[in-house]
């Protein structure tokens, strides 16, 4: 794959599958032990040697994740830059060729319809969105970019994330250079001897790699990378703990059409002049939650004792219910329970004490600064 030649695929014939797919490695996953679960419309594994082993070995080495789930796409055409600005609220002027930029999918109201990365490839823009639903942000991006836009869905190229402090180290044996990258910043390399388009980024809060490369070469090209002695294969058990103790949100369960990116902590994704020109889907309700704040807003929780809080539970201050988690789970790392939460502003405060109800018990909590463990990306002048 090249970033200057992307695959082609015709939108008036694409239909959306009907029941779980198989991605390109899924008999790699199954003969490499992989437990195998239904998730966003694929199997995939969910883990191998068990969650908390492949978390901690992504905290302390390099893990290998299969994310061929996600959609990638391809705009090109006339103008490109200005129709997509009326659709995202990216700023577009600043993205340099082989940057990265986290961006929205908004709704006419502001709600979230998804959130994805944006790369500046050539003359056109690469996208990297959810899994679960990137066959309505298809629909979506085609009806709001004029007919002189180009889409395509690269649908015959796989999709890897290596993350860990030492995912740098194993990939550049493999694509001498790649090393050189820093965070949010891609280019084109020979991985084993394939095209490839790799970008210093993930969902982990490590620094890592998130690599394109033709769906046939996927196989081989996982098990040249699983064979550096750093790496191992993992599961998106631990993709989800690791995101959650990084504070990421997940789509579907703390980002959804419900909420808008102010109170979903996401307004860093809506730079100065897109603040202030608007422009683009649900820019006046944003504009509203940046000068006069929200009523809600997003936060972390530290749990005492052991239970988890799951997605659903009630938050109350005192006998008054004030939120609801969105997400939570064990941190390995921590060795005690975190969540997400939605609560009222007013309670918002770091340090705030809370409670949960699970299972007809209230469990103490208390709000805390986000991410719960350090990112250690590697960015541009860092040491």
């Amino acid at each position: 794959m090249s970033p200057e030649d992307p695959i082609d695929i015709d939108m008036a014939d694409e239909e959306v599958p009907l029941g779980p797919q198989t991605l390109p490695l899924d008999a790699w996953h199954r003969a490499r032990g992989g437990r195998m679960v239904e998730f966003a419309g694929y199997w995939m594994p969910v883990q191998y040697e068990g969650i908390i082993a492949e978390h901690l070995w992504t905290r302390e080495s390099a893990g290998l994740f299969d994310v061929s789930h996600m959609g990638q796409l391809y705009l090109s055409g006339e103008a490109l830059d200005a129709a997509v600005e009326a659709v995202l609220p990216i700023d577009l002027s600043t993205l340099k060729l082989g940057s990265v930029r986290y961006s929205l999918l908004l709704d006419e109201s502001g709600g979230i319809l998804d959130d994805l990365m944006v790369s500046r490839w050539g003359s056109g823009l690469y996208l990297v969105v959810n899994g679960a639903t990137k066959w309505d942000d298809i629909a979506t991006l085609r009806e709001l970019l004029p007919d002189e836009i180009s889409l395509n869905h690269l649908e015959d190229s796989a999709l890897l994330a290596l993350q860990g402090p030492k995912a740098a180290q194993a990939l550049e044996r493999l694509a001498p250079g790649v090393a050189g990258l820093t965070f949010m910043k891609g280019a084109a390399f020979k991985l084993c001897g394939v095209d490839a388009w790799i970008s210093r980024s993930g969902y982990t809060g490590e620094d890592g790699f998130e690599i394109s490369v033709p769906a046939e070469e996927a196989p081989r090209i996982a098990d040249a990378i699983c064979a550096e002695p750093e790496v191992r294969p993992i599961g998106l058990g631990a993709r989800d703990s690791l995101r959650l103790e990084a504070g990421l949100p997940l789509y579907g369960h703390d980002m959804t059409p419900a909420f808008e990116p102010v109170e979903a902590g996401l307004g860093f994704g809506i730079n100065k002049r897109r603040r202030e020109a608007g422009g683009f889907p649900g820019a006046s309700r944003i504009q509203q939650a940046f000068a006069e704040g929200t009523a809600r807003k997003r936060v972390g929780l530290l749990l005492e004792g052991r239970m988890a809080a799951r997605e659903g539970a009630a938050v109350f201050a005192g006998g008054k219910e004030v939120g609801v988690v969105t997400s939570g789970g064990f941190s390995p790392s921590l060795e005690r329970p975190i969540a997400m939460a939605y609560v009222s502003s007013e309670v918002s405060s770091d340090g705030t004490p809370l409670e949960i109800e699970m299972r007809g018990k209230r469990l103490p909590a208390t709000i805390a600064p986000m991410p719960f463990v350090p990112h250690r990306y590697h960015r541009k002048g860092a040491a």
